[in-house]
């Protein structure tokens, strides 16, 4: 194995190092953040550096780029409170990627890609149409990452929709059988294969 250090990954071409970083570490979910500005103009964009953090309550939280990189997302949060999330499905990774182009103010996604908004009686913001999984979420927190300008934006769960022959008996999504897709760096898109199911670790001594 070649040994990368901070000097290598220096040496590199801005794109071929932001490939490379991305890529190491490892398969991250495809999902499109849908939001809604005062106006009502929505914005949907793809995001990956999705992470769980919590049961009860149910928090999910993900990471914003700096806001003068992709200030929309982030935006309309802070004015609304609200925002859904969607797993990307195998016949949304074109359209799921080009939501990733910096469209100008004023322009929402829906209206250059295709894609399709869905409205549920059940929450205030759309969500994607056809996506396999599809959060409705509320804002609890966004913080700062003051080390590169980034922001954990954190979201509690009010609803969630998808297929219940997914959901085994003890609450496992079978999301690879659901349909869910996964990235790898900033061009990678990949479909889940089931491998195993294992019961929980307990010390064996």
């Amino acid at each position: 194995m070649k040994c990368y250090t901070p000097l290598d990954l220096q040496a590199m071409d801005r794109y071929h190092r932001a490939n490379f970083v991305n890529c190491l570490s490892g398969f991250k979910p495809a999902t499109l953040i849908v939001t809604q500005d005062a106006a009502g103009l929505l914005n949907v964009a793809l995001f990956t550096n999705i992470v769980h953090l919590g049961a009860d309550p149910t928090l999910i939280g993900f990471i914003n780029r700096p806001k003068e990189a992709t200030p929309h997302t982030l935006k309309n949060i802070e004015s609304t409170g609200f925002f859904t999330m969607n797993h990307v499905a195998m016949g949304q990774i074109e359209a799921a990627h080009q939501t990733s182009a910096k469209y100008p103010d004023g322009v929402s996604e829906f209206d250059h890609v295709e894609l399709n908004e869905l409205v549920r009686p059940e929450f205030t913001i759309p969500f994607v149409d056809g996506s396999p999984v599809q959060l409705g979420m509320k804002l609890v927190d966004i913080m700062p990452m003051k080390q590169n300008g980034t922001y954990l934006v954190i979201g509690e769960l009010v609803c969630a929709f998808l297929d219940e022959s997914n959901v085994a008996a003890d609450g496992f999504i079978d999301l690879a059988e659901a349909g869910s897709l996964t990235t790898l760096g900033l061009q990678g898109y990949y479909q889940p294969k089931f491998v195993q199911k294992l019961g929980y670790a307990r010390p064996t001594v």
